[in-house]
């Protein structure tokens, strides 16, 4: 059987709890429909260990066929140098102190990159760029409704419009139009340096960005990994990512 491409996911940070008296420290984990979709594709998942250390981050980078950042808390404002003040419940410092330079091995390597959610929103301000923390303050298209982009993981909410020509089209096996599902109250803004937008939501929701300088590098902001066993584009995405890292 030819080799599976390994693949390593930056893991979801919980914090210290209690049980009892006792400390019970914090948790890194993935979501088991996450492991299971690269599993799916034929790649082979590798959970990173949360750290700041770049040489340990380099250590990981040199021993990847390809990266995949899933979503999460918001990144922090102060990233993209907003001062205005924000909700710190709504953050997690430890993933962005690893993510950011994470992201940035990955792309100065040309390693194939696939991020959702909030990775794709970390994505976007590692290269420069800023975010809309508020996405239902961007209202809708003229003559449309916005549709409901929270709490939706386990069927399509609505649907996109994709770039011809783009890395996403090729991603989806084609497609101009897919369904997604959705659970987000951030999106990208300002786009970073040698980031294209490449989807919407046919409110004009930002839905879906790649760098397209680099062989693989894909952003979406909707869920692939709880959908990917009923629509045959959010598979095609992992299968497209998994055969690049190839």
């Amino acid at each position: 059987m030819a080799r599976r491409p390994v693949v390593l996911v930056a893991p979801r940070w919980m914090p210290e709890s209690m049980r009892g008296e006792e400390r019970v420290a914090p948790l890194e984990a993935i979501a088991d429909c996450f492991v299971d979709a690269i599993l799916a594709a034929g790649g082979l998942p590798l959970m990173m260990a949360i750290t700041t250390d770049e040489d340990v981050i380099d250590a990981y980078v040199d021993m990847a066929d390809g990266v995949a950042v899933p979503g999460g808390p918001d990144v922090n404002p102060a990233r993209w140098g907003s001062t205005i003040p924000y909700d710190p419940a709504l953050l997690c410092e430890q993933r962005d102190a690893f993510e950011f330079p994470l992201v940035r091995r990955a792309l100065e390597r040309d390693v194939p990159l696939f991020t959702t959610c909030r990775g794709t929103q970390l994505l976007n301000v590692a290269l420069g760029g800023t975010l809309c923390v508020d996405v239902p303050s961007l209202g809708a298209r003229e003559g449309m409704v916005q549709w409901r982009h929270v709490g939706i993981l386990n069927g399509p909410a609505h649907p996109i419009e994709v770039e011809e020509g783009s890395l996403l089209q090729r991603a989806l096996g084609g497609a101009r139009t897919a369904q997604v599902n959705s659970a987000h109250h951030c999106c990208v803004s300002a786009l970073g340096e040698g980031v294209r937008l490449v989807a919407r939501a046919t409110d004009g929701v930002p839905e879906a960005i790649e760098v397209p300088e680099r062989r693989f590098c894909l952003g979406v902001q909707w869920h692939p990994e709880y959908t990917w066993g009923q629509l045959e584009t959010d598979f095609n995405l992992w299968r497209s990512f998994v055969n690049a890292c190839r």
